[in-house]
């Protein structure tokens, strides 16, 4: 079994190979699929970027499959509307489900799922990951992640960060990091991401926890330092933030990877290998195209494309490191 930390670094840091791509069991699909419009159910409201990423796959993969391939937003409950609805769907191949990172993380916010969390799907593979970046205003006086880690160990809870609420993806991602520093900062949930963010541009908390993309304007603006990043690698885009390994945090996420945003694509349960092989040949295919590459960089992300293996053991092992870190922070399931 590969390890995540392998996982992330093909990922983040290979071209992709079509050539390597799983072609048998096609035929188990037969001809006839698709035989209708593919349906991706994004389980977010529109405009964030697992609803941004599908929107730009759908027509390749409508030219590369031969039929149209519509997108659909069913928000709500952290995501769990929309995945309850592809759950239920007919195992065909018609009706997909564009997941990200927070799927991990739902048996520890939830004391029922409406579907079997660890079975409901079979993960056909990522289509981006996006670094998670730890930061401060520009004016903080913690010039690198050590500094921050050192003042919030004199004065446990002095310092503030700020999440987009109470079991958010922010909210794990800044629990693990403090588990891993061995420090202790108060928690001030928002309504979003975007609004932690805008709370330490206007210095009301200390630090946030986001995917670089999703600041990456207030980054390049000058008006938020990054102290550090999470990869196995430096970004392009920032080649100057260290990685949290490189910054003297070598125990955030397994191997030292830190916590990173993924976003990709699952189908039901059931679903034929041979759909689901020329499924991930078709979005691999998609992630080769260098307007969608350049299209994920200019988001901070890097393409996946990794085999349906991989990403189950993705989402299994990232399902662990949520467990433990739920466990030690105080998450509470609702």
């Amino acid at each position: 079994m590969l390890s995540r930390r392998n996982i992330l670094r093909t990922s983040l840091a290979m071209p992709l190979s079509l050539g390597a791509l799983p072609r048998a069991g096609y035929a188990q699909a037969g001809e006839a699929w698709p035989s209708r419009p593919i349906r991706i159910v994004v389980a977010w409201a529109p405009g964030g970027a697992v609803d941004t990423i599908a929107r730009r796959l759908a027509p390749k993969l409508s030219e590369s499959l031969g039929r149209p391939v519509v997108v659909e937003n069913k928000s709500g409950a952290t995501g769990t509307i929309g995945a309850a609805d592809v759950a239920r769907a007919t195992p065909d191949g018609h009706t997909l489900l564009a997941m990200d990172n927070t799927y991990a993380m739902l048996p520890y916010l939830f004391q029922r799922l409406p579907f079997d969390h660890a079975n409901a799907f079979r993960p056909v593979t990522v289509s981006a990951f996006s670094p998670v970046m730890i930061a401060v205003h520009r004016d903080a006086p913690w010039r690198d992640l050590a500094a921050l880690i050192a003042d919030a160990k004199r004065e446990p809870e002095r310092l503030t960060y700020g999440t987009g609420g109470i079991g958010s993806a922010p909210h794990f991602a800044t629990a693990a990091f403090a588990q891993a520093a061995g420090i202790q900062m108060l928690h001030v949930p928002f309504r979003g991401a975007g609004e932690a963010v805008t709370n330490v541009l206007s210095r009301q908390v200390d630090v946030v926890m986001v995917s670089l993309g999703s600041a990456l304007g207030h980054v390049q603006g000058g008006l938020l330092r990054v102290l550090a990043m999470s990869g196995t690698q430096r970004t392009p885009v920032l080649p100057q933030v260290p990685t949290f390994k490189e910054a003297g945090l070598p125990n955030l996420g397994p191997n030292g990877t830190g916590v990173v945003n993924w976003s990709g694509i699952a189908a039901p349960a059931g679903t034929p290998d041979g759909v689901v092989a020329r499924l991930h040949a078709a979005v691999a295919q998609a992630l080769e195209a260098q307007d969608m590459r350049d299209f994920l960089a200019s988001l901070a992300s890097s393409p996946g494309g990794m085999p349906p293996g991989e990403f189950a053991t993705l989402l299994a092992e990232e399902s662990a490191l949520w467990r433990d870190v739920a466990a030690t922070s105080g998450i509470e399931r609702q």
